[in-house]
């Protein structure tokens, strides 16, 4: 709010009012301030530690949360803390700071967090990012140290912390201004080797990821029982602010922003506008995960028909989906490279393309390096990583993700799809507006590959049964 020139005693400053100060200051309790964790985190996070330890001898390491983005003006969005930084830490401590620092033969870690605004100091009114008063309880450094097993400090220990460090590395998060940081830049060398670390999941991150995909397929039974009142006037948007606040309820949220795409708007790849309506004719594609308190989303995708029952057309474009997603999957097994499951898929709808007289070539020369004419009805990508970040592992070098093998302990996604659009003049007319994607989350194990959400039939007909057990 403006401060006026001069005081105006019918809006005094809360502040500047010594009287005010002096109540305000005594009388207080102490709130439980046990910070928000999720169990086992503490010693999984330490283990991560010692993984990037390991990789860094001698180094000092930084790593920083971030702070949540401007929304407008004053408002700002929610705060996640930077991935990189809670794999290292378990903490969701905004505008916090880790630090390894060389010692031995690895490293010692210490947290520094805000100085929170408690009873007796201003910020615990006027301060609408830290003061109780505005955000509840506040915890402090032996609060998070008891939660994490973690020496944790103040922030305005962080400039000691760092002076006299040689080539200190920096990942992370630089949206919040810590003048301590201001002299180092964001390695790549120290993101991609963290991203790359990311790739195997530990035990404790694997059941983080079961639990995301199960809520997730939870949001899909809530989401179908809303079709009705979607048709009725709802609309795609009633059918995505149904997930989301199933997400809020059984998780954190969203992982992402949650794709309902109905109708002509389904072939649109990341449809998250959601503002059109939902005809009972149409196929509608739901691209949805929850993400856990502990910030590991699902990312699962199925094309439902709003009526219950595929039309001839919906369901001969679902069923070459289907056939390419089962090639997909199949390839997903360690030892082999990760491109295998791609060429896998894209080998099938090429082939299906063919024989629907939609390729102006062979199917040959469509899959050549120099050709890729099928990739006209499916543009994006047909998997990733998954963990922390919905598309994972991203800072990771092309020879260690899609020049790599896959290998126990990744989780994957395995989502082709074909996307017919309205405006498309080379599909035939009927076809035109169908979009399906099929996607799941795979686990790589010793042996083979488990499929998380396979409570979720991938056939026509069996998406049409669940439909109606739903």
């Amino acid at each position: 709010m403006p401060k006026p020139a001069t005081p105006d005693p019918r809006l005094p400053r809360l502040t500047e009012v010594p009287a005010f100060r002096e109540f305000l200051s005594t009388g207080w309790g102490t709130p439980d301030r046990t910070p928000p964790v999720e169990p086992g985190i503490a010693a999984a996070a330490a283990a991560h530690r010692e993984r990037l330890s390991a990789a860094f001898p001698g180094r000092t390491l930084v790593i920083a949360s971030g702070r949540a983005p401007v929304r407008a003006n004053d408002s700002n969005y929610d705060f996640r803390p930077n991935s990189d930084f809670f794999w290292a830490t378990g903490c969701s401590a905004e505008d916090a700071v880790v630090v390894l620092r060389p010692s031995g033969s690895g490293h010692d870690a210490t947290l520094y967090i805000p100085a929170p605004a408690h009873p007796g100091e201003t910020g615990f009114f006027a301060d609408a990012n830290h003061g109780e008063l505005w955000v509840g309880s506040a915890p402090g450094p032996s609060d998070w140290s008891a939660v994490l097993d973690l020496r944790v400090e103040l922030l305005s220990a962080l400039p000691d912390a760092l002076r006299g460090a040689e080539r200190p590395l920096l990942a992370g998060s630089l949206t919040s201004r810590h003048e301590a940081l201001t002299p180092l830049t964001l390695s790549p060398e120290l993101g991609r080797v963290l991203s790359e670390l990311r790739m195997i999941k530990d035990e404790w991150e694997i059941a983080e990821l079961r639990r995301a995909v199960d809520a997730t397929v939870g949001g899909f039974s809530a989401v179908i029982r809303e079709l009705p009142t979607a048709v009725a006037g709802g609309g795609e948007r009633w059918l995505q602010g149904t997930f989301d606040r199933h997400a809020r309820t059984t998780g954190n949220g969203p992982g992402y922003s949650t794709i309902v795409g109905s109708g002509a708007h389904a072939p649109t790849l990341h449809w998250v506008r959601c503002d059109g309506p939902v005809r009972g004719e149409d196929a509608i594609l739901l691209d949805m995960g929850v993400e856990t308190r502990a910030f590991y989303t699902a990312d699962v995708t199925r094309t439902f028909p709003v009526s219950g029952t595929f039309s001839p057309e919906q369901r001969s474009v679902h069923d070459l989906v289907e056939a390419s997603h089962r090639a997909g999957m199949a390839a997903v097994r360690p030892g082999r490279d990760f491109t295998d499951f791609h060429h896998a898929a894209m080998e099938v709808i090429a082939q299906g393309l063919h024989d629907w007289g939609l390729l102006p070539v062979s199917v040959d020369e469509a899959l050549s390096a120099t050709g890729q004419q099928h990739r006209r009805y499916l543009v994006c990508g047909i998997g990733h990583h998954l963990g922390l970040d919905v598309h994972d592992c991203a800072m990771s070098s092309y020879e260690a993700y899609q020049g790599g093998s896959m290998a126990p302990g990744m989780v994957l996604t395995v989502e082709p799809g074909l996307y017919f659009h309205a405006f498309d003049e080379t599909v035939p007319p009927e076809l035109r507006g169908i979009g399906v994607r099929l996607e799941d989350d795979l686990l790589l194990t010793a042996t083979g590959a488990e499929v998380l959400s396979d409570a979720l039939p991938i056939d026509a007909s069996g998406i049409e049964a669940w439909m109606r057990a739903h």
